[in-house]
């Protein structure tokens, strides 16, 4: 590699440059955040429910999924899930005695993994803020006649996402941050289209400065519109 080819030259797009690399690394590892943070707060939300009910069954699986994923490094997780649930799904399809010979994607594979350690963090906020609404509110609207699934969408749920938001906007941070573990298991997202860019040219200090500045942008416009929605949901249906 020419020692005088500028950084611009290096982070062009086009045939002389890795822009194009890493602009698709970036919106890959956004995906893959967004996907796994869905998924997330899909378990996170089944967790929490199962914890304070009276199941004491679900309490206990939701007690030891959450005691698990918080005990674990987060990398043994993503590894056990991305190299063992095509296993498993092939294992459930045969029992069910449908085809058993396909691969999950390794996108799929990847927001699954972060997906599964973001369930566990998760449960604990959204916990926290279903425990936080005043306990009367709850056995009004069981007095009022409405069913569990009626108080949850019309009372818990709509004072439950303020309470639950800082913590979220932390945990989407995370994740957003752990979408560089995917790297690991070989799914070319952002960080390893900056390595293998840093490999090929042997100008590492550039494109792992390239890598921060990106994951800074995405951070920095997440947290803005986290601040936003926070503001909006603590002030609602108020108009200046």
């Amino acid at each position: 590699m020419n020692p005088r080819v500028s950084w611009l030259t290096l982070l062009s797009f086009g045939d002389k440059g890795w822009g194009d690399e890493l602009l698709l690394g970036a919106c890959l590892s956004l995906g893959i955040s967004i996907s796994a943070y869905l998924v997330g707060l899909a378990l996170g939300l089944t967790g929490a429910v199962a914890k304070i009910s009276n199941n004491r069954v679900a309490g206990s699986m939701a007690g030891a999924y959450t005691t698990i994923i918080r005990s674990v490094p987060d990398i043994l997780i993503i590894f056990l899930v991305y190299y063992t649930a095509t296993d498993a799904l092939r294992w459930v399809m045969s029992l069910m005695g449908l085809t058993s010979q396909f691969q999950i994607n390794g996108f799929v594979a990847a927001a699954l993994s972060l997906g599964v350690v973001q369930g566990g963090y998760s449960t604990e906020v959204l916990r926290g803020a279903i425990l936080a609404i005043p306990r009367g509110q709850i056995e009004a609207a069981h007095a009022l006649g409405l069913t569990r699934r009626q108080t949850f969408l019309l009372v818990t749920l709509p004072q439950m996402v303020p309470l639950a938001l800082p913590g979220l906007g932390n945990l989407w941070l995370v994740v957003l941050k752990e979408s560089s573990l995917v790297s690991l298991i070989g799914f070319t997202e952002l960080v390893l289209a900056g390595k293998m860019a840093a490999g090929a040219t042997h100008d590492y200090f550039v494109f792992y400065c390239a890598i921060a500045f990106l994951f800074l942008v995405m951070s920095g416009l997440s947290a803005m519109l986290f601040q936003a929605v926070e503001t909006a949901t603590a002030n609602p249906g108020r108009r200046k």
